[in-house]
């Protein structure tokens, strides 16, 4: 048998979570409470993934939830709002915990000595969410939903308390790449958070929906070629085309690449505010 240290870091990951947690769905460890309440929750996140938040009533929710008293969501809850609030923070809370995890394994074997292991802290937290263990859930399209629709309320929700885990391995990527120009890498940075969050959304509907779609993301190797695909976008090398418009755009010199990297800058602006 592997020693802890040996063992895969997402393998490690689900048994710290398992050990501070305790057995069942994941999701539902977060979602403590009485059973009426933890009901709406479900119901209304399902509703709202589907939907948007605009396009459901209270009636709807508790309704979905097999209760008849409309006021049983103002009793649990005051407002609507109030209850997205929570089940924004549900769901980050649980994926930033695993993250935060996951950082500090890396971490305490000396890492992260590659770009993937970092990749894989951001990819793996978010698989799992669901009812039972292994099972997915609504929460991504969720915040899909949020993020093109209500942004303000989704980034006021997560503050800084429940994205710490995210940013720490955005931290981690510009250190390993500190080698590209610094517009380049803000650019990919940008780049991966709309591609992790539209990909993780679409194979979560497709375990949903079922049929040749959860096939697909069922497949060996499937989730191993997602992080690929990360990586590649990443670091993948700056073309002579992206080169010649990113001078022109910023009235650089050329190359690009002899003109502040980001490890550069960071070093620049620490010695400006020495200063």
């Amino acid at each position: 048998m592997k020693s802890e240290r040996g063992m895969p870091l997402r393998r490690r990951i689900v048994l710290a979570y398992a050990q501070v947690n305790g057995p069942g769905g994941v999701m539902m460890t977060i979602m403590k409470g009485d059973a009426t309440r933890i009901r709406i929750k479900l119901a209304a996140r399902r509703l709202f993934a589907e939907r948007g938040i605009d396009g459901v009533s209270i009636r709807e929710i508790v309704s979905a939830a097999g209760q008849r008293n409309v006021g049983s969501l103002h009793y649990y809850f005051r407002t609507k709002e109030a209850l997205v609030r929570e089940l924004i923070t549900d769901g980050a809370k649980l994926v930033n915990d695993r993250r935060m995890l996951m950082l500090r394994a890396l971490e305490h074997d000396g890492g992260p000595r590659n770009l993937r292991a970092v990749i894989e802290i951001l990819v793996w937290p978010s698989v799992g969410l669901g009812e039972a263990d292994g099972e997915e859930d609504t929460y991504m399209r969720f915040i899909a939903s949020m993020t093109m629709n209500h942004r303000s309320l989704l980034l006021d929700v997560l503050d800084d308390e429940w994205n710490s885990g995210y940013r720490q391995c955005v931290a981690h990527i510009e250190t390993l790449l500190s080698h590209l120009p610094a517009t380049v890498l803000k650019q990919r940075l940008t780049f991966m958070g709309i591609y992790l969050g539209a990909v993780m959304t679409m194979r979560e509907t497709a375990f949903d929906r079922g049929g040749s779609g959860k096939d697909f993301w069922s497949a060996k190797g499937a989730m191993s070629n997602l992080i690929d695909t990360v990586q590649a976008l990443l670091e993948g090398p700056v073309s002579v085309q992206t080169e010649k418009e990113i001078c022109a755009a910023y009235d650089l010199p050329s190359p690009l690449a002899v003109f502040f990297t980001w490890g550069e800058r960071q070093g620049a602006g620490a010695a400006a505010k020495k200063a």
